[in-house]
């Protein structure tokens, strides 16, 4: 793969078929490769202006050779100086969140195309920043330096760890890299989320290395919660944890020991919140299939006040979703069989391609196979500091659902 340094000024065009223009004119950031006219000169993470069929400048974009998202537009102006406005982008990402990330040292600091960005992602853990590159042009060594420092003026880590995703770099046809620090010597720390600590490995987890993206669906589940609490996949306990100071009684049910042995660590962090003078409430970790103890549960009549489910994606892909509604209506209509009248489902999809309408359809089904009523006291999102962009569906992705289940 030849690559050569992002200019500031784009001095490449790319010109983009009518569909791909009125995408760019009605909102959207992507023009995919089958939308492609013409592109010659374009080479691997470049600064391109892009025009559309007639000539038409509809903005400065960062391109791919290999993604079939190969258009990603950045600004739409001509870019005169990349250093200076990736610069702007980084202080304006982190003044967004100002006004209402509280009650938190840990949050997202850069949400990819949600902040203008396109393929950067940078979370922060207390006193580590974590960053996650996903396109070409953000592996250049014009960009990585640039935000890096304007990361490191603004916030002042003890450290910048690089998460490597390896199959985004291949598909990316970017060399193999490895996860590692990029500044700093410092990979561990703790961090709170709503008053609850946590352990954060800077080189170990899944994604940057927590689910930040639930932070407030945590402290909402623990308004509801009450009574015996099941958490099925609870990766590092960030909802058992929530709920339980007011459960009589918690279990956390997830496949990764490693997982459970880290919720077990973030539990005793929290042990003196986990009591009351009458009954000591620790929390009980069960390494399990979800889906067969859910089944196995619900055959031996057990019976719970209070269910969560946060599975993984089951839809990756758009041709996923028909799989994806039957393995979450499963999970769904055991876990109501075995919620008693009153009691609290808190269920979520991070799944993007299965939208709000398919996921509450799919609960409603489950609902009436169940013989249940449900009540919906709150349909939420994602954390604040994961920001929906209007015109881009994609950013949108995380759905939880709050109901009251009676008979």
């Amino acid at each position: 793969m030849v690559r050569r340094p992002l200019s500031s000024v784009p001095d490449i065009t790319i010109k983009v078929s009518p569909r791909g223009a009125t995408r760019l004119k009605d909102g959207h950031v992507w023009v995919y490769r089958s939308d492609i006219v013409s592109a010659d000169e374009a080479t691997p993470g470049s600064l391109v202006a892009v025009t559309d069929h007639r000539g038409q400048f509809l903005g400065s974009a960062l391109y791919s050779s290999s993604s079939q998202i190969a258009v990603r537009l950045i600004s739409h102006d001509v870019v005169a100086d990349l250093p200076a406005l990736l610069r702007q982008r980084v202080a304006d990402a982190i003044s967004y969140r100002q006004p209402f990330v509280h009650d938190t040292n840990a949050y997202r600091v850069v949400f990819s195309e949600a902040d203008f960005l396109p393929g950067l992602i940078v979370d922060r853990y207390h006193d580590i920043l974590s960053l996650q590159i996903l396109t070409q042009a953000m592996d250049t060594e014009l960009v990585r330096s640039t935000v890096i420092a304007e990361l490191t003026e603004r916030l002042h880590p003890a450290s910048i760890v690089e998460r490597v995703d390896p199959r985004v770099r291949q598909l990316e046809e970017l060399p193999p890299r490895a996860s590692g620090l990029l500044q700093g010597e410092k990979t561990s720390t703790i961090f709170n989320m709503n008053a609850v600590q946590f352990k954060f490995e800077a080189l170990a987890g899944q994604k940057t290395g927590a689910f930040l993206d639930q932070r407030e669906n945590y402290a909402a589940a623990a308004q509801y919660a009450h009574g015996e609490a099941l958490d099925v996949f609870c990766y590092q306990g960030g909802f058992a944890l929530h709920v339980a100071p007011g459960c009589a009684q918690v279990w956390g049910v997830d496949s990764s020991r490693p997982a459970l042995e880290v919720a077990e660590q973030n539990a005793a962090l929290n042990h003196p919140q986990l009591k009351d003078k009458d009954k000591n409430k620790e929390i009980e970790w069960i390494e399990a299939n979800a889906f067969d103890l859910l089944k196995d549960y619900s055959s031996s009549g057990q019976r719970y006040d209070t269910i969560i489910l946060d599975p993984p994606a089951f839809a990756k892909t758009k041709r996923d979703l028909d799989a994806a509604l039957r393995g979450y209506k499963e999970l769904n209509l055991r876990a109501l069989k075995m919620l008693r009248p009153g009691g609290i489902l808190v269920t979520c999809s991070c799944s993007y391609h299965v939208s709000f309408p398919d996921f509450l359809g799919m609960l409603a089904d489950a609902a009436r196979d169940a013989r249940r009523n449900l009540r919906l006291v709150e349909v939420r999102g994602q954390a604040k500091d994961h920001p929906v962009l209007l015109n881009v569906a994609e950013t949108a992705y995380l759905k939880c659902v709050i109901a009251n289940v009676s008979e």
